[in-house]
Protein backbone atom coordinates (compact mmCIF):
# COMPACT_ATOMS: atom_id res chain seq x y z
CA UNK A 1 0.00 0.00 0.00
CA UNK A 2 2.75 2.42 -0.48
CA UNK A 3 2.60 2.72 -3.81
CA UNK A 4 1.44 5.57 -4.98
CA UNK A 5 -2.01 5.04 -7.27
CA UNK A 6 -3.61 8.10 -9.28
CA UNK A 7 -7.19 7.99 -10.40
CA UNK A 8 -7.54 9.77 -13.82
CA UNK A 9 -11.15 11.10 -14.86
CA UNK A 10 -12.14 11.07 -10.92
CA UNK A 11 -16.35 10.57 -11.03
CA UNK A 12 -18.66 9.05 -8.87
CA UNK A 13 -17.03 5.62 -9.35
CA UNK A 14 -13.81 6.45 -8.98
CA UNK A 15 -14.32 8.86 -5.64
CA UNK A 16 -16.11 5.38 -4.37
CA UNK A 17 -13.15 3.90 -4.97
CA UNK A 18 -10.85 6.03 -3.54
CA UNK A 19 -12.76 6.36 -0.36
CA UNK A 20 -12.96 2.57 -0.20
CA UNK A 21 -9.34 2.28 -0.47
CA UNK A 22 -8.72 4.46 2.34
CA UNK A 23 -10.60 2.82 4.61
CA UNK A 24 -8.90 -0.08 3.49
CA UNK A 25 -6.07 1.62 4.71
CA UNK A 26 -4.16 3.22 2.35
CA UNK A 27 -2.67 6.48 3.05
CA UNK A 28 -4.24 10.04 1.38
CA UNK A 29 -0.96 11.00 0.69
CA UNK A 30 -0.52 8.22 -1.69
CA UNK A 31 -3.00 8.79 -3.75
CA UNK A 32 -3.51 10.93 -6.62
CA UNK A 33 -6.61 12.32 -8.65
CA UNK A 34 -7.09 14.11 -11.58
CA UNK A 35 -10.39 16.03 -12.60
CA UNK A 36 -11.81 18.11 -15.53
CA UNK A 37 -12.46 20.91 -13.26
CA UNK A 38 -10.66 22.02 -10.85
CA UNK A 39 -13.47 22.92 -8.18
CA UNK A 40 -13.64 19.17 -8.31
CA UNK A 41 -10.25 18.46 -7.50
CA UNK A 42 -10.47 20.49 -4.29
CA UNK A 43 -13.41 19.21 -3.54
CA UNK A 44 -11.74 15.37 -3.56
CA UNK A 45 -8.83 17.15 -1.93
CA UNK A 46 -10.88 18.87 0.57
CA UNK A 47 -12.94 15.39 1.03
CA UNK A 48 -10.84 12.38 1.18
CA UNK A 49 -7.15 14.39 1.60
CA UNK A 50 -5.77 13.23 -1.83
CA UNK A 51 -3.57 15.11 -3.99
CA UNK A 52 -5.01 16.85 -7.04
CA UNK A 53 -2.41 16.60 -10.39
CA UNK A 54 -2.29 17.10 -13.90
CA UNK A 55 -3.24 13.87 -16.16
CA UNK A 56 0.83 14.33 -16.91
CA UNK A 57 2.21 14.59 -13.56
CA UNK A 58 -0.01 10.93 -12.66
CA UNK A 59 1.54 9.44 -14.93
CA UNK A 60 5.13 10.58 -14.49
CA UNK A 61 5.12 9.80 -10.51
CA UNK A 62 2.53 7.04 -10.01
CA UNK A 63 2.99 3.68 -9.74
CA UNK A 64 -0.41 2.69 -10.90
CA UNK A 65 -2.57 4.76 -13.33
CA UNK A 66 -6.67 3.81 -12.64
CA UNK A 67 -8.26 5.64 -15.84
CA UNK A 68 -12.28 6.27 -15.76
CA UNK A 69 -13.13 8.73 -18.59
CA UNK A 70 -16.06 8.03 -20.73
CA UNK A 71 -14.69 5.01 -23.48
CA UNK A 72 -15.22 8.19 -26.10
CA UNK A 73 -12.53 10.14 -24.08
CA UNK A 74 -9.61 7.42 -23.60
CA UNK A 75 -8.12 7.68 -26.81
CA UNK A 76 -7.47 11.96 -26.31
CA UNK A 77 -6.33 10.77 -22.47
CA UNK A 78 -4.10 8.48 -24.19
CA UNK A 79 -2.46 10.62 -26.76
CA UNK A 80 -1.73 13.36 -23.40
CA UNK A 81 -0.19 10.22 -21.36
CA UNK A 82 1.88 8.12 -23.87
CA UNK A 83 5.01 10.35 -24.04
CA UNK A 84 5.18 10.61 -19.71
CA UNK A 85 3.76 6.69 -19.01
CA UNK A 86 6.87 4.27 -18.66
CA UNK A 87 6.89 0.90 -19.96
CA UNK A 88 6.76 -0.27 -16.32
CA UNK A 89 3.48 1.49 -14.98
CA UNK A 90 0.96 -0.53 -14.45
CA UNK A 91 -2.49 0.76 -16.33
CA UNK A 92 -6.49 -0.31 -15.14
CA UNK A 93 -8.81 0.78 -17.76
CA UNK A 94 -12.75 1.14 -16.12
CA UNK A 95 -14.11 2.00 -19.71
CA UNK A 96 -16.67 -0.47 -20.99
CA UNK A 97 -16.49 -2.19 -23.73
CA UNK A 98 -12.35 -0.76 -24.54
CA UNK A 99 -10.06 -3.92 -25.10
CA UNK A 100 -6.64 -3.54 -23.74
CA UNK A 101 -4.87 -4.02 -27.23
CA UNK A 102 -6.32 -0.38 -27.37
CA UNK A 103 -3.91 0.70 -24.60
CA UNK A 104 -1.21 -1.70 -25.79
CA UNK A 105 -1.14 -0.10 -28.81
CA UNK A 106 -0.89 3.01 -27.74
CA UNK A 107 1.76 2.93 -24.96
CA UNK A 108 5.33 1.85 -24.68
CA UNK A 109 5.87 -1.52 -25.58
CA UNK A 110 5.53 -4.08 -22.46
CA UNK A 111 2.97 -1.62 -20.34
CA UNK A 112 0.85 -3.85 -18.24
CA UNK A 113 -2.96 -3.05 -19.07
CA UNK A 114 -5.58 -4.79 -16.85
CA UNK A 115 -9.23 -4.31 -17.78
CA UNK A 116 -11.88 -4.18 -15.00
CA UNK A 117 -15.77 -3.38 -15.61
CA UNK A 118 -17.15 -2.66 -12.03
CA UNK A 119 -20.84 -1.16 -11.57
CA UNK A 120 -22.00 1.04 -9.33
CA UNK A 121 -22.90 -0.61 -5.86
CA UNK A 122 -19.51 0.40 -5.38
CA UNK A 123 -20.69 3.33 -3.58
CA UNK A 124 -22.08 1.45 -1.11
CA UNK A 125 -19.19 -1.22 -0.71
CA UNK A 126 -20.87 -3.92 -2.65
CA UNK A 127 -19.14 -3.66 -6.52
CA UNK A 128 -19.21 -6.66 -8.41
CA UNK A 129 -15.58 -6.10 -10.31
CA UNK A 130 -14.54 -8.34 -13.10
CA UNK A 131 -10.92 -8.43 -13.49
CA UNK A 132 -8.93 -9.18 -17.02
CA UNK A 133 -4.68 -9.07 -17.81
CA UNK A 134 -3.83 -7.93 -20.82
CA UNK A 135 -1.26 -9.59 -22.97
CA UNK A 136 1.81 -8.18 -20.59
CA UNK A 137 0.02 -8.02 -17.20
CA UNK A 138 1.58 -10.83 -14.52
CA UNK A 139 -0.26 -12.65 -11.75
CA UNK A 140 0.83 -9.39 -9.43
CA UNK A 141 -0.63 -7.11 -11.67
CA UNK A 142 -3.99 -8.84 -11.50
CA UNK A 143 -3.64 -9.46 -7.77
CA UNK A 144 -2.76 -5.74 -7.36
CA UNK A 145 -6.22 -5.04 -9.17
CA UNK A 146 -7.69 -7.24 -7.02
CA UNK A 147 -6.82 -5.85 -3.94
CA UNK A 148 -7.70 -2.02 -5.34
CA UNK A 149 -11.29 -2.62 -6.38
CA UNK A 150 -11.78 -5.49 -3.33
CA UNK A 151 -11.76 -2.30 -1.26
CA UNK A 152 -15.26 -1.50 -2.72
CA UNK A 153 -16.84 -5.13 -3.38
CA UNK A 154 -16.51 -8.62 -4.74
CA UNK A 155 -13.53 -9.29 -7.44
CA UNK A 156 -13.68 -11.65 -10.27
CA UNK A 157 -11.28 -12.70 -12.73
CA UNK A 158 -12.23 -14.24 -16.34
CA UNK A 159 -9.94 -14.25 -19.56
CA UNK A 160 -10.68 -10.76 -21.83
CA UNK A 161 -12.68 -12.63 -24.01
CA UNK A 162 -15.54 -12.60 -21.40
CA UNK A 163 -15.87 -8.93 -20.38
CA UNK A 164 -18.44 -7.94 -22.96
CA UNK A 165 -20.75 -10.74 -21.34
CA UNK A 166 -19.83 -9.33 -18.15
CA UNK A 167 -20.38 -5.72 -18.75
CA UNK A 168 -23.83 -6.64 -19.84
CA UNK A 169 -24.46 -8.83 -17.05
CA UNK A 170 -23.23 -7.30 -13.78
CA UNK A 171 -21.33 -3.94 -15.15
CA UNK A 172 -25.24 -3.17 -16.37
CA UNK A 173 -26.94 -5.67 -13.83
CA UNK A 174 -27.93 -2.66 -11.49
CA UNK A 175 -30.11 -0.93 -13.89
CA UNK A 176 -31.91 -4.00 -14.54
CA UNK A 177 -33.09 -4.70 -10.51
CA UNK A 178 -33.90 -0.87 -10.40
CA UNK A 179 -36.05 -1.20 -13.60
CA UNK A 180 -37.88 -4.01 -11.90
CA UNK A 181 -38.20 -2.72 -8.47
CA UNK A 182 -40.04 1.02 -10.41
CA UNK A 183 -42.41 -1.44 -12.14
CA UNK A 184 -43.55 -3.79 -9.09
CA UNK A 185 -43.48 -0.54 -7.22
CA UNK A 186 -46.40 0.59 -9.95
CA UNK A 187 -47.57 -2.64 -9.31
CA UNK A 188 -47.85 -2.10 -5.64
CA UNK A 189 -49.39 1.38 -6.53
CA UNK A 190 -52.24 -0.38 -8.52
CA UNK A 191 -52.90 -3.31 -5.80
CA UNK A 192 -54.13 0.02 -3.54
CA UNK A 193 -50.90 0.62 -1.50
CA UNK A 194 -49.23 3.86 -1.28
CA UNK A 195 -45.80 4.59 -2.88
CA UNK A 196 -43.22 4.62 0.12
CA UNK A 197 -45.07 1.17 1.70
CA UNK A 198 -44.77 -0.55 -1.99
CA UNK A 199 -41.12 0.85 -2.05
CA UNK A 200 -40.19 -0.97 1.40
CA UNK A 201 -42.17 -3.83 1.02
CA UNK A 202 -40.00 -4.63 -2.57
CA UNK A 203 -36.87 -2.94 -1.37
CA UNK A 204 -36.43 -5.99 2.12
CA UNK A 205 -37.40 -8.63 0.08
CA UNK A 206 -35.18 -8.06 -2.43
CA UNK A 207 -32.29 -7.60 0.14
CA UNK A 208 -33.82 -10.77 1.75
CA UNK A 209 -33.89 -12.69 -1.35
CA UNK A 210 -30.48 -11.31 -2.39
CA UNK A 211 -28.93 -12.34 0.43
CA UNK A 212 -30.56 -16.21 0.09
CA UNK A 213 -28.61 -16.35 -3.08
CA UNK A 214 -25.68 -15.25 -2.07
CA UNK A 215 -25.53 -17.42 1.68
CA UNK A 216 -27.65 -21.00 1.43
CA UNK A 217 -25.30 -22.00 -1.89
CA UNK A 218 -29.64 -23.06 -3.46
CA UNK A 219 -29.65 -23.00 -6.68
CA UNK A 220 -32.26 -19.91 -7.68
CA UNK A 221 -35.02 -22.79 -9.10
CA UNK A 222 -35.21 -24.07 -5.72
CA UNK A 223 -35.81 -20.87 -3.64
CA UNK A 224 -38.44 -20.31 -5.78
CA UNK A 225 -39.84 -23.57 -5.60
CA UNK A 226 -39.63 -23.15 -1.76
CA UNK A 227 -42.06 -20.15 -2.38
CA UNK A 228 -44.11 -21.74 -5.09
CA UNK A 229 -47.18 -24.12 -3.77
CA UNK A 230 -49.19 -25.76 -5.53
CA UNK A 231 -52.36 -23.52 -7.20
CA UNK A 232 -51.13 -20.49 -4.90
CA UNK A 233 -50.49 -17.04 -5.92
CA UNK A 234 -46.64 -17.38 -6.74
CA UNK A 235 -47.56 -19.81 -9.27
CA UNK A 236 -50.07 -17.98 -11.28
CA UNK A 237 -47.70 -14.87 -11.10
CA UNK A 238 -44.88 -16.72 -12.31
CA UNK A 239 -47.45 -18.11 -15.19
CA UNK A 240 -48.55 -14.55 -16.25
CA UNK A 241 -44.05 -13.64 -16.30
CA UNK A 242 -43.78 -16.68 -18.47
CA UNK A 243 -46.70 -15.82 -20.76
CA UNK A 244 -45.32 -12.01 -21.23
CA UNK A 245 -41.88 -14.05 -22.04
CA UNK A 246 -40.33 -12.12 -19.31
CA UNK A 247 -37.35 -14.64 -19.46
CA UNK A 248 -37.18 -14.47 -23.52
CA UNK A 249 -36.94 -10.41 -22.72
CA UNK A 250 -34.43 -10.81 -20.37
CA UNK A 251 -31.93 -12.81 -22.12
CA UNK A 252 -32.56 -11.00 -25.58
CA UNK A 253 -31.64 -7.12 -23.54
CA UNK A 254 -28.57 -8.39 -22.03
CA UNK A 255 -27.29 -9.93 -25.58
CA UNK A 256 -28.19 -6.25 -26.37
CA UNK A 257 -26.08 -4.95 -23.67
CA UNK A 258 -23.69 -7.69 -24.76
CA UNK A 259 -23.59 -6.32 -28.59
CA UNK A 260 -23.23 -2.27 -26.99
CA UNK A 261 -20.48 -3.32 -25.33
CA UNK A 262 -18.84 -4.70 -28.71
CA UNK A 263 -19.96 -1.86 -30.54
CA UNK A 264 -17.76 0.79 -28.11
CA UNK A 265 -14.92 -1.36 -28.54
CA UNK A 266 -14.89 -1.37 -32.55
CA UNK A 267 -15.82 2.67 -31.83
CA UNK A 268 -12.32 3.00 -30.18
CA UNK A 269 -10.20 2.33 -32.80
CA UNK A 270 -8.94 4.45 -35.95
Amino acid sequence: MSQKVAVLGTGKIGEALLSGMIRAGWAPTDLLVTARRRERAEELHARHGVTPVSNQEAAKTADTLILTVKPQDMGALLDELAPHVPADRLIISGAAGIPTAFFEDRLATGTPVVRVMTNTPALVDEAMSVISAGSHATADHLAHAEEIFGAVGKTLRVPESQQDACTALSGSGPAYFFYLVEAMTDAGILLGLPRDKAHDLIVQSAIGAATMLRDSGEHPVKLRENVTSPAGTTINAIRELENHGVRAALIAALEAARDRSRELASGTKD
